[in-house]
């Protein structure tokens, strides 16, 4: 995932390192060692799959004599909240405020931002009203809440406070600008962003990075590749060293590469090349998926093999970056011959690697090939299969081999107990192909009511359900009252098919 450098990340600062006893009493400050965190992290870490209690967690880390301090805290939470873990990092804040570290402006934001994540909107308004105005800032408390508005597409909310934020002179950065581009872009309304440059550009805020891509992202969008390149003059001419980045090229190139214009998308990539750097791997990684998706598995190759020269190990992403662009160009024994080499090598089993090859192999009805490795998996991870179990589901409903379709679908059901399942639109409408080729209605009445157990059941099924019963040319007079029982609103489509299965 690209690095946004103006995104609203606020990491917490440490005026003071406080670390508390089994008495919650401060001590003098010491320093804290890497190894020292890093400890710490693992303990959190592994909550997500024990559901331990993270203040639990603390009060025993402490209890073993050992101490907490403010700065290996907040790497804890900027860790967390790098893998999504929201709650977990929220729980931390909780459990510092009670303890009574002190909190800056950047500490706010960050708990503002993880309440509205991990509590909701609501709650995120409820913990900004109640700070003092002292509390607030535009960097930190504004922004945070602006930055949720705008993640969660509420433009009302957003553009209010924006307003109240004018009103209040805190208007002289470029990020809440970026926080509404990226909210109009979600909309689907690039034709929004334009007018907000112009915006920045008459009150003298300088555009960073970010809003130069996202600028020309918008453009890209509206099919106005003049627009495109008039941004990236302005970043070569005006811009300066800071905004002309590897990203800058990244930006352009996925422009290019979605509207198909592959040339030009490797013109960029080859400047981008020029400027990443020896040793980054996400620019790598970026090279090996755009070349894939020109088609050009020369450049693939090449760029991978410097990847390869440039770094001692070879990790797990790089592995799974390389086998999807491998997958994209259709090539079966450059997948298998990078799978084995990873395999050959790993000491921590990444069921997505996996993931990719048993897709490729299943897809070109390598089934054995396929089997091998998802049978390797079972051994050597403990999931979850989904993924994996649904391709197979796929190729059986293929090759007419229902059973052995839903034997993974039992699989994944039970694997369901621990982690959450629903299945995919993809192989909920592959059963329904398959119970409608063989007008199976009974088949796909059973699998409705899987559906309906693991609340999948919505109107899409529904249509397919029908298509089935006017397959097979039976009546289901009974299905408007269905429809009424599972709150199903008749759309003009189930309204067509009911009239030929359950006639008024």
């Amino acid at each position: 995932m690209k690095k946004n450098p103006c995104r609203l990340i606020l990491t917490a600062s440490c005026p003071s390192r406080q670390r508390f006893s089994t008495a919650e009493a401060a001590v003098p400050p010491a320093v804290v060692s890497p190894r020292q965190s890093e400890k710490l992290y693992h303990k959190l870490s592994a909550l997500g799959a024990t559901g331990g209690s993270v203040s639990r967690t603390l009060n025993e880390h402490i209890m073993e004599g050992k101490t907490i301090t403010k700065i290996e805290l907040s790497r804890c939470i900027r860790e967390l909240r790098k893998y999504r873990r929201f709650d977990h990092a929220f729980e931390i804040m909780e459990w510092m405020e009670k303890r009574k570290m002190n909190f800056s402006y950047a500490d706010r934001a960050i708990r503002l931002d993880l309440i509205g994540k991990a509590r909701g909107i609501a709650a995120a308004e409820d913990y900004f009203n109640g700070l003092s105005p002292s509390a607030k800032n535009h960097h930190t408390s504004y922004g945070a809440l602006l930055n949720c508005y705008c993640k969660e597409l509420m433009s009302d909310k957003a553009l209010a406070l924006f307003q109240e934020m004018d009103e209040k002179k805190f208007l002289y950065s470029s990020l809440p600008f970026n926080n509404l581009m990226s909210m109009y872009m979600r909309l689907g309304q690039p034709e929004k962003v334009p007018p907000l440059v112009d915006e920045m550009k008459k009150r003298k805020v300088s555009p960073c990075s970010f809003t130069y891509n996202i600028w020309m992202q918008s453009y890209g969008c509206l099919n106005d590749f003049q627009g495109v390149d008039r941004v990236l003059r302005e970043i070569v001419n005006d811009g300066g060293k800071d905004n002309l980045q590897w990203t800058t090229y990244s930006n352009l190139a996925t422009i290019y590469l979605k509207a198909g214009i592959f040339e030009k998308a490797e013109s960029a990539l080859k400047k981008l090349e020029a400027i990443m750097g020896f040793r980054n791997r996400e620019a790598y990684h970026f090279l090996i998926s755009i070349y894939a998706g020109t088609g050009n598995s020369n450049e693939v190759n090449r760029v991978w093999g410097l990847l390869k020269s440039s770094f001692n190990m070879i990790n797990n992403l790089s592995y799974l970056v390389m086998l999807q662009a491998l997958a994209k160009l259709k090539d079966v024994e450059g997948v298998a011959k990078c799978f084995r080499e990873w395999e050959s090598g790993c000491t921590n089993y990444d069921m997505r690697i996996a993931n990719v090859a048993i897709r490729v192999f299943l897809q070109h009805d390598m089934y054995e090939e396929a089997e091998l490795i998802f049978d390797d998996a079972l051994k050597r991870t403990r999931g979850p299969f989904f993924k994996a179990r649904e391709r197979f589901m796929l190729f059986f409903l293929k090759i007419h081999q229902l059973d052995l379709a839903l034997k993974h679908m039992r699989a994944a059901f039970s694997e369901s107990e621990k982690h959450e399942w629903k299945p995919l639109q993809e192989t909920v409408n592959a059963y329904f192909d398959y119970f409608r080729t063989e007008k199976d209605v009974d088949g796909a009445e059973k699998l409705s009511k899987i559906l309906k157990h693991i609340n999948c059941l919505n109107s899409s099924v529904y249509s397919l359900l029908l298509k089935t019963y006017i397959a097979a040319g039976k009546l289901a007079p009974e299905m408007r009252q269905r429809l009424e029982e599972d709150n199903i609103e008749i759309s003009d489509e189930l309204e067509y098919l009911l009239e030929s299965v359950c006639p008024k």
